[in-house]
């Protein structure tokens, strides 16, 4: 007899998220729905106003991923009125894009994903001298002595003696699914506590770049901060020698975190759990839009990360895809709580797409979901008729099909002290690591990226944006364009219609919505209910830790930036801060 297991809220992810999953008699996972239980309305919002002022508005759907909104926003309106942007712009934005990407990873790993794998509490019984002998021996990091583990394991201590495990309460210790010993556990703490440290200086590079973190400063056409060859109080506006210098210490702490903390502990820790290789694949279909241009304005080709898609884990065919072409790309609503002016049944581009809200179905809060109709905010993205895994694992899997050697030679290493083939990259740890792997490859690259700014400086290059076509008189009476981009959590676009110098539709796709949306027309499942359908058994229904796992290998970013206003546009609250 089935059973529902409800997971609501899915803690340590960005939004709101439902997962219900039936299960048998023994506790294996025979159907899993994922709910998107908040609206996302600045598609709506956007209506009728400057183009050039989108990526401000856009930018808010996520607050996480703080600038690939923007990034998207800004190249769809290039697109559809064709700038050309500098060079010098186009490497600003990979290295902030890049920047965003190690961030947003290592703080998955750390923060919201490896209290799935890491037992806290276990750690108390750990020996720091042995910790520290664990830690030396895979990694020169220098945050590796008795002492320090010693401290660690003092300072959380004082959390559980004195009953408020503070940020690592409601974990579900002691769990028997997790299987790390102490010591691993303990040095887990300790690089959880190292990475809050050190997000700090990351961000610098994206206020040095846009003025501010979260949500940094964009320009159609270009990069917003001109580039000055002087220093001190003079330059303080601009970027000269002085930020230079501070972005390349940004990008030697990052990659230093990565190559010494973050993928030694992943490989320690995928260690223990090895048959999370074999589960938890799900869809066995992958797509990317590509991102990362490496010259000019640049077709796909020019671009580092390839656009493409993998079916049915064939690597050995990538087939190509368009993001304007009647067909390809598709948004369904048969099971959201949307409605479409032709009918629910139909699937419509994102250039005619409509975002019309029919809540229809039980009022929250309810016992279980109306999964015969509608239940989900989220909307069903499809590629040519076929549902798509977006993220990392995607990105890594069309990195190693195109060939790309530092790809193939970080997996091979990767997998060849693991004692795992290449198809282990198709499951829940597959997913986890390839964020890492993803990581090592980008932050490597930041270094190539920044000489090469550095250098068109010197030769007298200090153009940033492109003016040509910023006189809105200049611009057709009607056109449209696709800004894309590979964000940290998958392919994510943003197309846009613009008649008579306003926004006449506006659409995002995003990468949850790829991965976490509803069942389509045809039944055909999200990659997040296909993931829970593959080879999973709870050990515990009221501690559904596998369950976590599985959707936190996502890394799930639902929406955030709800704003609240009554009929007319007014605020209807403000909450003060005393």
């Amino acid at each position: 007899m089935n059973k529902r297991v409800v997971v609501d809220p899915i803690t340590r992810i960005e939004g709101h998220l439902r997962i219900e999953a039936a299960t048998d008699d023994a506790g294996k996972i025979t159907d899993a729905y994922s709910s998107g239980t908040m609206v996302r309305g600045i598609e709506t919002i956007l209506k009728g106003r400057d183009p050039r002022d989108a990526w401000a508005f856009a930018q808010r759907i996520c607050g996480v991923c703080t600038l690939v909104h923007g990034i998207a926003s800004v190249r769809a309106v290039e697109d559809a009125l064709q700038y050309e942007i500098p060079a010098n712009a186009q490497i600003i934005r990979n290295l902030m894009i890049a920047a965003q990407y190690v961030h947003d990873h290592v703080m998955h790993f750390y923060h919201l994903h490896a209290l799935d794998w890491v037992d806290v509490v276990s750690a108390l019984k750990a020996d720091p001298k042995a910790t520290s002998a664990l830690a030396q021996s895979i990694s020169a990091w220098p945050k590796s002595s008795p002492g320090y583990f010693a401290e660690t394991q003092k300072t959380l201590r004082n959390f559980v003696e004195g009953g408020q495990l503070g940020i690592f309460a409601n974990g579900y210790w002691g769990h028997p699914e997790y299987r790390l010993p102490p010591e691993a556990n303990l040095m887990a703490v300790a690089h959880y506590l190292e990475a809050l440290s050190w997000q700090r200086d990351v961000v610098k590079l994206h206020a040095i770049f846009g003025g501010k973190n979260p949500h940094p400063n964009f320009l159609v056409g270009g990069a917003p901060s001109p580039i000055s060859v002087g220093s001190g109080a003079s330059a303080a506006t601009a970027l000269n020698i002085d930020g230079l210098n501070k972005v390349k210490d940004v990008i030697t702490k990052m990659q230093a975190f990565v190559d010494q903390v973050y993928l030694p502990d992943t490989l320690a820790i995928a260690g223990f759990y090895k048959d999370w290789f074999a589960r938890g694949e799900g869809l066995g279909n992958f797509l990317t839009y590509g991102d990362f241009p490496l010259k000019g304005h640049g077709g796909k080709e020019s671009w580092m990360i390839p656009a493409g898609v993998i079916l049915n884990r064939d690597l050995s065919t990538i087939h190509p895809i368009d993001l304007n072409a009647p067909g390809e790309i598709e948004e369904f609503v048969a099971h959201s709580w949307y409605d479409y002016s032709g009918g629910k049944e139909q699937g419509l581009h994102p250039y005619d797409g409509e975002t019309n809200l029919h809540f229809t179905g039980p009022q929250p809060p309810y016992e279980q979901l109306d999964v015969a109709n509608a239940y989900s905010w989220l909307k069903s993205p499809r590629w040519k008729g076929q549902a798509m895994e977006v993220g990392p694992l995607a990105r890594v899997l069309m990195l190693y099909a195109s060939g790309h050697e530092p790809t193939k030679q970080l997996a091979g290493m990767a997998l060849g002290k693991l004692g795992l083939p290449l198809t282990a990259m198709f499951s829940t740890l597959g997913r986890t690591a390839a964020r890492t792997l993803e990581s090592k490859i980008v932050v490597d690259q930041m270094g190539t990226w920044y000489d090469e700014l550095v250098a068109n400086i010197r030769a007298g290059d200090l153009s940033v944006h492109n003016e040509a076509l910023w006189d809105p008189s200049s611009w057709p009476g009607k056109a449209k364009g696709v800004g894309f981009m590979e964000a940290p959590r998958g392919a994510l676009a943003h197309w846009i219609v613009i008649e008579d110098e306003k926004i006449a539709n506006y659409q995002a796709v995003v990468p949850s919505t790829w991965n976490a949306g509803p069942r389509d027309e045809k039944g055909q499942t999200g990659a997040y209910e296909a993931a829970l359908m593959d080879r999973h058994t709870l050990h515990d229904p009221k501690q559904p830790l596998e369950i976590l796992r599985t959707i936190h290998s996502f890394d799930p970013c639902i929406a955030c930036a709800v704003h609240v206003t009554d009929k007319d546009g007014e605020e209807m609250v403000q909450v003060k801060v005393r």
